[in-house]
Order: C-alpha cells, then structure tokens, then sequence
C-alpha cells in the first residue's frame, strides 16, 4: 500500500540564523555561511537513509532500467559525495539529471527524506563545479536566453492561436499560458483563452510574455534562473498584476514555489487554470452541456503530488457529461508521465518509456490531462510508439462543453 503523503515543497524549510534574515534551510545561499548550512541540511538529510528500498518501489527512472545508480536511495548517495567534493562518475551525474523530479519517492519514504528537493541542490551543486548542466541542457537554456522561450521558436509568432487580433487591456489577472502551450500545444493555449472569456472572467494575457524561467531552475542554473525571475517580478509589478492564471503545471509551481525561494515574498498569487474554472463552475455548472464521453483522467504529478488538486478536474469533467475511468494508480499515487525535471530534452528514450507505462493503464482510446507537459509527452509516445491512445489538455472539454 502506498503512502498518501503529500511533499510539502515550501514548508520543507526551517528558519535558521541567516545576515538577511530571509534564507531557509535547504534553499539557495546567500552568501558562505548560508553554503555550509545548506551543505549541513542535505548531509543530515542523507544520513537518515536507512537504505530500506522503499523508495526503489515507486522510482520510474529506476522501474525503467533497472539500475540502483538511478534509484532515490543512490542519488542521496551521489549527493552526499558532491557535497563532500568527492569525485562523481558519469553515471552519478546522469542519476541526478535522469530524476523526473516527480516526488512520488518522497510519498513513501518513512524517513521523510526530501529527496527532490536534493536532487534539485544537486543540480546546482553539478553547475558550481563545473560538470552541468549538459549539453542538451545548455541548447534549451540558450534558446530561453536568446528568444524568450524553453523551444527555440520565433517570439513573433506566439500569439499564433490567438482566435482574435490581439488588443492590451488592463487587469490585475494575468493568464500566462507558457512555452510549450504558447509554441506547441496551441490548442491549449487558445481553448484555456476562450474558456475563461466564456466565463466572463476578467484577465489579460501579455504579446511578448516570455518565460517563467523553471527549466533554468531545474537544470541548475540558479545563477540565471534568479535573474529572469526577478525581471518577470519586476514587470508584473509594473503591470499591476495581483494574480497569475495558468494552464501549464511548471510555471504554476515555477511562480508559486520557485520565486518565493529565491527571490522572497511576492506579491502575486498563482493559480492553475483547474481552480479558477471550477470555482467559477461550482455555483451553476448547469451553463455545460453533456459532451457524452468516456475518458480517462490522468493525475500531473505537479497537479496531484504537489499541490493536492485532485477531485476538482475530476468534478469538472463529471459536469462535462464525461463518464471517467481510473487508472490503476492514480490520484496521489501517480506515475509520472516522464516529462518533468527536464529529462525529456535530454533522455527522450527515457521519457518515452514512462509515457508508455501511463497510456498502458489507460482504460479508454481517450485520455484527459490537466498538464500541457504530460499532454504532449503522452501524444507524442502515443504516436511514436503507435499506440492508439487521444491525449487532450481538459480545457478542450470544457470548451466543447460549455453553451
């Protein structure tokens, strides 16, 4: 039986004696002394592994190949000696990039070890001396710094599927929709749009929006990702934005968890499209028509794992009309689609192979997502792989639903 458990990425956290007054345990360095607390909290993390393979059960890098190097337990291993400035192999540093930072470890371990939250200082950790981010890794962290976005594609063209010429209006709500849903998966960008225009909800969406900078984040360049976060601060504020809408799983915990880390309070709230439409919904879901479809609804793990937002999809595809089957795993529970913490642009194999462990549980030729990353990765493998499998990002749902 798996632990419901949920990781609590802020509140992982304890205050300590910091010159600034603003640092955690655990999170990014202000300076040497913060360096060695930092350093004194993954260590005494590490040494509460009492090497129970618990985690080894749930890992689905591990699942995949099989190989201990690439398992929870050992990448504390691999921590502990880049902190101590022992030598890594080749092997170790590809266990710390490999990891789909998808806290499902973290769900079962007894210690309570936050693991994801090592790898992530791991990460950095590669950078500062000099042995990551990879090469792969570096070709998407120039695209972001060169053009504004995580998948090299000409900023002129990201208001492509906007179904209306384009107008600035005010508002202090933001829908931020982001690279993959602004370049690739347009059709989530355009129904997320529309649905909440339908919805009579006040907001505005920006033509040069940019990136919300958590692919620089997650592949360890800190460094950088601090300074696009503070640019976007700094012109949300200028803007008079109070509160973010998003459709895309990474910029919502980017913005949420990420910025506060580094940059300390800010001053907006962050929201998942999920929220926003069902509270919208709740007081009169009768402005839905019955679609009449059965689906299967696939928990994000950013959605279920790290945030809780579980039944509310569920709910507004019910009022959909949609009949939902479950996965055998799911809700908490959750594989993990592969597409999270950066491995699918640099292991596309690897990822792939998760996305085939998901679709394989799906019950039905459709499958209903809630994260435009595990969408596209999960259509991508589907038809790749020859499949059979629909993948489509909810708000495609709800547009055909509503009047």
């Amino acid at each position: 039986m798996l632990c419901s458990r949920r990781p609590k990425w802020v509140s992982y956290s304890r205050i300590h004696s910091c010159p600034k007054n603003k640092c955690k345990v655990g999170d990014i360095s202000c300076g040497k002394q913060e360096s060695r607390k930092k350093m004194a909290w993954i260590l005494d993390q590490v040494k509460r592994c009492t090497e129970c393979e618990v985690c080894m059960e749930v890992c689905p890098t591990y699942a995949i190949t099989g190989r201990s190097v690439f398992s929870p337990m050992h990448r504390l291993k691999t921590a502990k000696k880049l902190f101590e400035e022992e030598e890594v192999d080749e092997q170790m540093i590809e266990s710390l990039y490999n990891c789909a930072e998808c806290m499902r470890c973290e769900t079962v371990c007894p210690e309570e070890i936050e693991i994801t939250k090592i790898v992530s200082r791991s990460r950095n950790k590669l950078f500062r001396r000099g042995l990551g981010p990879l090469d792969k890794h570096n070709k998407v962290i120039e695209s972001i710094m060169a053009k504004g976005n995580a998948v090299n594609s000409d900023p002129q063209k990201r208001l492509d599927w906007l179904p209306e010429k384009f107008s600035q209006k005010k508002s202090d709500t933001l829908l931020y929709l982001g690279c993959l849903s602004s370049y690739f998966l347009k059709d989530v960008a355009a129904s997320s749009y529309l649905v909440l225009k339908k919805l009579d909800l006040d907001f505005m969406i920006l033509e040069d929006e940019g990136c919300c900078g958590i692919y620089l984040y997650e592949s360890g360049r800190i460094d950088l990702a601090k300074e696009i976060f503070q640019k976007n601060v700094e012109r949300f504020k200028s803007l008079g934005v109070r509160k973010i809408v998003t459709p895309c799983n990474g910029c919502m915990q980017c913005f949420k968890h990420f910025y506060p880390e580094l940059l300390g309070e800010i001053d907006f709230s962050v929201h998942h499209v999920v929220e926003v439409i069902y509270d919208s919904l709740k007081g009169n879901p009768e402005v839905l028509k019955k679609i009449q479809r059965t689906v299967t609804y696939q928990d994000p793990c950013r959605l279920a794992r790290l945030e809780g937002i579980i039944e509310e999809p569920r709910q507004i595809l019910k009022w959909c009309g949609a009949e939902l089957k479950e996965m055998e795993e799911n809700r908490e529970n959750t594989p993990c689609c592969g597409a999270g913490g950066g491995i699918r642009s640099v292991y596309r194999d690897l990822s792939m192979e998760m996305a085939s462990k998901i679709l394989s549980m799906a019950k039905t030729e459709t499958v209903v997502s809630t994260c435009p990353f595990c969408t596209f990765n999960l259509s991508y493998t589907s038809r790749k792989k020859e499949l059979g499998k629909s993948v489509t990002y909810f708000t495609n749902l709800v547009m055909e639903s509503l009047r």
